[in-house]
């Protein structure tokens, strides 16, 4: 039995922020069979780390709902070399954002965390009380700290203003139009570079970061696309909620299965002097399947549909 609509997206206007992103571009994907219209700007058009910019587009398009999807991404050595970069830029994004949604009537949005913000050694699988309950992963606190403060702002326009304003956590993704850049991507997209590269080289063996000990969780981005709009139609309460699939995996059998979809058959190394970050990052997501909602794609067919879109250049930083 499907849950109340509490938000009908049909006929509303819907502005997706950071539309050029991977979830961006996959929510944009996935509004498409809900019949209304989708809104999306280029940063030529908004730069959303400016205040007057972000109000003034916001004031002339006066969309209905918002998914906040915008921001700056990228893996350990991303957020380790450019931690001003990344609080400032995500943090003025989301007041921006936030703030000129209420100012302007939006109806309902949505903030789109990471799972970062849980404590580097919290409690597995984490649950969204675990919030603020330990230091965090000192490899990503800056983006973290950022997303913490999108939640709270949410919250905080909820209780002061009395706006439907809700937030979500998403665990790592992967998939059509990642970021393939050698030194600044996620696990998933690097190691399919890495693999193909190998492949087409020859290559007798390939270095994975870390001790492939550490577990993750990897959700396919059309899913999270589809939590997204389920979530936006179906929730409402100050709480924030996990996006996931409940399951987790060794980064080292991780990579095994990127390069056997790769198609790469030489030798895996670990290169031990590189970090692991938190030893395992498993998203509590009772409250999401309580409600409904569960991943639906298998890890190794969502795998093959991302290096599809690699193959087909359908990833940024690809050259």
């Amino acid at each position: 039995m499907s849950p109340p609509l509490l938000f009908d997206l049909a006929g509303a206007r819907v502005f997706v922020a950071g539309h050029r992103g991977m979830v961006g571009a996959a929510i944009v994907r996935r509004l498409r069979s809900e019949h209304c219209e989708v809104l999306v700007a280029d940063r030529n058009e908004i730069d959303l780390t400016r205040q007057e910019p972000a109000e003034r587009w916001l004031a002339a398009n006066r969309p209905d709902a918002v998914f906040l999807a915008a921001g700056r991404v990228g893996g350990i050595h991303a957020n380790s070399t450019y931690p001003a970069d990344f609080i400032a830029d995500n943090l003025a994004i989301a007041l921006h954002v936030i703030q000129a949604s209420h100012r302007v009537g939006v109806r309902k949005l949505m903030f789109l965390g990471s799972s970062c913000i849980y404590p580097k050694l919290a409690p597995q699988p984490m649950g969204e009380d675990q919030l603020l309950a330990g230091p965090l992963e000192p490899t990503n606190e800056w983006y973290a700290v950022a997303k913490i403060a999108g939640i709270k702002l949410c919250q905080a326009y909820r209780r002061q203003y009395g706006v439907d304003f809700i937030s979500v956590m998403p665990t790592n993704l992967y998939g059509p139009g990642d970021n393939y850049h050698p030194e600044n991507s996620h696990v998933p997209a690097a190691l399919i570079r890495r693999f193909h590269e190998a492949k087409l080289a020859g290559a007798p063996s390939v270095t994975v970061w870390g001790s492939g000990r550490p577990r993750r969780e990897f959700l396919a981005v059309d899913d999270l696309a589809d939590a997204c709009v389920f979530v936006m139609k179906h929730y409402s309460a100050d709480d924030f909620l996990n996006i996931g699939t409940g399951a987790d995996i060794a980064i080292g059998d991780f990579a095994r299965l990127v390069a056997d979809v790769v198609g790469y058959r030489g030798e895996l190394a670990f290169d031990l002097s590189r970090p692991d970050g938190v030893p395992q990052k498993l998203l509590d997501v009772s409250r999401l399947g309580a409600l409904g909602w569960r991943a639906g794609t298998p890890l190794r067919e969502g795998l093959a549909r991302a290096y599809a879109d690699f193959l087909a250049g359908g990833g940024r930083f690809h050259g």
